[in-house]
């Protein structure tokens, strides 16, 4: 097998726009991934003319222009507005909180009305000093709001009461006393017509790429295939896991196609409720504003995370980073290794963040 400049770990966004920005400064690279196909975690597939996001929702927003006209290269963006709607019993709430949220939930109509019912709320809590998630909430929002749209979709998330999560995990809530149900408040927002799959796939033109492929066997059989790594996967998993393994919660998806060109209206809708067993459903053409005769909906159920399974989101409590800072320093004295992205990281990253980030490592290599 030839030799590269480069063998980049991962096929997700990092590794794609690394790869792009290395290839078109003339060095060699070839890019593996474990999972079958490119595109890491933002990955599409196409399922009754219908781009379905497999790892869930991903929408793209961004308040910086560079980071928007760079991903613009690779895609024709639509105009799509993320305006999840949340369900608690037979009660629909927009998000985020906003004055509709207020007024639907208070029969009121202006800011005023909302801003001293708020105020009401938190002041009979009584909470000045909060010990854990549950009074940080009902000290910032009240009991409303806590129990109707945080308290169940907060313990769905996390596996575990609201008063058994720290404080910090709410450091504030975003309360809105205007009209608008734009989740996000970036400047530019959307979703690429035809899915994320074609942008990634744009970004590896010029470099070799091999899916379904392990890093640690490739490796091993594969010694000097290239000068330098670039390791977007778990760090700990590199480091074979020596000072124990960090934490992450993991995400299970049910989707399936449905005979009806419309099931709920919405492209997110949030199950705020304990005893609803998923957090939400996704309706995928919504995405695209899709006019398909069927549909394809996705449930997601949070679930804990061992060793083995899909990780999604670090759990970056005190004692996780205290070990990812121990990796990172074991991560400094590897030579010829970049550790980079979510995993790499151990940091959740936003789309345009995870390109900025790369751009940034591109650019001092």
């Amino acid at each position: 097998m030839k030799r590269y400049d480069y063998l980049i770990v991962g096929a997700g966004l990092y590794g794609a726009v690394m790869a792009h920005e290395l290839t078109g400064k003339g060095k060699s690279c070839l890019v593996i991934d474990r999972r079958a196909h490119i595109a890491g975690n933002i990955y599409c597939e196409e399922v009754e003319g219908i781009q379905v996001h497999k790892y869930g929702a991903h929408i793209f927003h961004t308040s910086n222009k560079k980071i928007w006209d760079y991903v613009n290269q690779f895609a024709e963006f639509n105009h799509y507005i993320n305006s999840p709607v949340a369900v608690y019993k037979d009660e629909l709430y927009n998000l985020p909180f906003n004055m509709n949220t207020f007024s639907r939930m208070w029969n009121i109509r202006t800011p005023q009305e909302a801003k001293e019912m708020i105020a009401k709320q938190v002041k009979e809590s009584g909470i000045t000093e909060p010990k854990n998630l549950e009074e940080q909430a009902l000290s910032l929002g009240g009991r409303d709001v806590y129990e109707k749209l945080i308290k169940g979709y907060t313990e769905k998330q996390w596996g575990r009461d609201c008063k058994e999560l720290p404080a910090f995990i709410i450091k504030r809530l975003p309360f809105r006393f205007t009209y608008d149900n734009n989740y996000f408040n970036d400047r530019y927002q959307g979703i690429p017509i035809g899915g994320y799959t074609a942008i990634v796939g744009k970004l590896l033109e010029g470099s070799d790429v091999r899916t379904g492929t392990d890093y640690f066997e490739f490796r091993r059989e594969n010694p000097e295939i290239a000068e330098k790594i670039i390791f977007t996967g778990m760090i700990d998993e590199y480091f074979e896991y020596k000072l124990g393994a960090l934490e992450y919660r993991s995400v299970r998806f049910e989707t399936e196609v449905l005979d009806t060109d419309n099931y709920q209206g919405n492209a997110v809708v949030n199950y705020t409720e304990r005893d609803v067993p998923y957090t939400r459903i996704i309706e995928h053409k919504h995405f695209e504003f899709g006019t398909q005769p069927k549909t394809v909906i996705s449930r997601e159920y949070s679930s804990e995370w061992s060793v083995g399974m899909e990780p999604y989101y670090p759990v970056n409590d005190e004692k996780n980073n205290a070990l990812f800072a121990r990796y990172r320093e074991l991560a400094a004295k590897e030579e010829n290794v970049i550790f980079g992205g979510r995993l790499g990281n151990y940091k959740y990253y936003d789309m345009d963040k995870v390109i900025e980030a790369a751009l940034e490592a591109a650019g001092e290599l």
